[in-house]
């Protein structure tokens, strides 16, 4: 393939930006990027008319696709037609909200923001706010956005700030355990109960290879956090309206957390974030409560309308039946692959997502008759179960470098793209065709 074109993009882009990109995980392509100029479909071409079948789908906002369906499109152009913004409140923000109430488990209220970041910015400050208390339990590897309150490593003992320009006294306030840790959640909820805000966690990690709960797992925290008056927070960013439908992953995992953060889909792939929830929770928010929030560009009618004409489009279309049915065959596909000629490696995912993750160890290949078929899902009688990985560590052991500096370059030769490393997770939209999963498959047979 050729890639003059982006090469030189990339060039410019360095002498004005940062490391030539608005998001770091952009720049973990190496040598550097290609640049996108257009989605048609399942499929985006790049600078240099390069086309590949996409699997990142702008890191998950299109569950449409790049081709958006002409209802979608001429709601999205009508309100963009009749002015840009006005500072004041639009019925479509009005309709959409309405539309998120009847369709999630936990939202009685919401309040609509610019960013997946800003909407557990405003979910952290909230719970600090309600409760009173000031520490936030986090899970290792979990991702809520570039915010100090949740870019803290290290574990409950010791934690630290994991990205300069984060003060160590705000990291004292955080609390980082292991996903799928109970023994861990009760020592800290010994230790600092009285003090802890909230439990704050994505239903499965998105953000590092696709972690599944074990069984049971988040009944347990619902549980904990009630009987310590603490709020339990499900990130829902990435798993909203694409993991269990228009009910979210919560109504899959059959668990209502006190809070739900949303991004991506709900704003159509347009910027968005939003905070749902209990009434008499979100009311402790400005300008029926004390703690304040407040952001010109929330609620941007051009945002409100192509989340709701999308949402409104997958309500009424086979969208989930799609794109978790394609998903279904990528994921028992890249089984039977992967037991053939990596059976080491472990398939992850459910519904729309799906995630090849280079673990090191495996059970032995004659057993993986009886694996989980379409991704793994913690059953503890399947022979991967004690191979698979239950955290943000087991993950982090993986072959990372072998995914990045070979297999994601070799899998772009064949046009297909792939997210930008090991551990961001990839979507399927109802763009994408069973051509596309087929020429994916053959792709992955063939460089794996």
């Amino acid at each position: 393939m050729n890639h003059d074109n982006s090469r030189t993009l990339y060039d410019r882009a360095l002498s004005v930006m940062p490391g030539g990109v608005n998001s770091a995980v952009r720049a973990a392509i190496e040598p550097y990027p290609f640049f996108v100029r257009r989605g048609a479909g399942g499929h985006v071409v790049d600078a240099d008319g390069n086309r590949y079948i996409d699997w990142v789908m702008g890191l998950g906002p299109l569950l449409l696709g790049h081709d958006l369906p002409e209802s979608v499109r001429a709601g999205i152009q009508r309100n963009a037609s009749e002015g840009p913004m006005y500072g004041t409140p639009t019925e479509i923000e009005v309709d959409l909200a309405e539309f998120v109430v009847r369709h999630v488990p936990s939202v009685e209220k919401i309040r609509f923001v610019n960013s997946g970041t800003e909407a557990t910015v405003s979910a952290v400050r909230l719970a600090r706010g309600y409760t009173g208390r000031n520490k936030i339990v986090v899970m290792h590897g979990g991702y809520h956005g570039a915010q100090e309150s949740t870019l803290v490593g290290g574990d409950a003992e010791n934690p630290s700030p994991s990205s300069a320009g984060i003060p160590q006294s705000f990291a004292e306030h955080t609390v980082p355990v292991p996903f799928n840790d109970e023994d861990a959640i009760r020592d800290v909820f010994d230790a600092h109960g009285d003090d802890i805000a909230a439990v704050l966690t994505e239903p499965i990690l998105g953000n590092y290879g696709i972690v599944h709960p074990e069984e049971g797992y988040h009944e347990f925290l619902r549980q904990i956090t009630d009987e310590h008056g603490s709020l339990l927070i499900f990130d829902e960013v990435i798993t909203g309206f694409r993991v269990g439908g228009l009910g979210c992953a919560q109504s899959e995992f059959g668990v209502t957390p006190d809070l739900t953060t949303f991004g991506k889909i709900i704003g159509g792939g347009f910027p968005v974030g939003a905070i749902g929830g209990r009434a008499d929770i979100v009311e402790h928010f400005a300008p029926t409560g004390d703690v304040f929030q407040a952001g010109t560009f929330s609620g941007h009618p051009v945002t409100m309308a192509a989340g709701l004409e999308t949402l409104q489009f997958a309500a009424a279309n086979d969208v989930y039946d799609h794109v978790n049915g394609l998903g279904d065959r990528l994921r028992r596909g890249l089984s039977d692959i992967v037991a053939d000629q990596a059976p080491s490696y472990t398939v992850t995912g459910t519904d729309s997502m799906f995630k090849v993750i280079f673990t090191r160890d495996g059970p032995g290949k004659e057993s993986l008759e009886e694996q989980c078929d379409a991704g793994c899902r913690q059953h503890p009688t399947c022979p991967r179960y004690d191979y698979c990985p239950k955290n943000a560590a087991d993950v982090k052991d993986a072959e990372t470098e072998r995914w990045r500096r070979i297999f994601w370059g070799e899998m772009k030769d064949q046009g297909i793209f792939l997210s930008q490393n090991q551990f961001e997770c990839q979507f399927v939209s109802y763009g994408h065709t069973d051509d596309d999963v087929e020429e994916t498959l053959e792709a992955y047979k063939d460089v794996l």
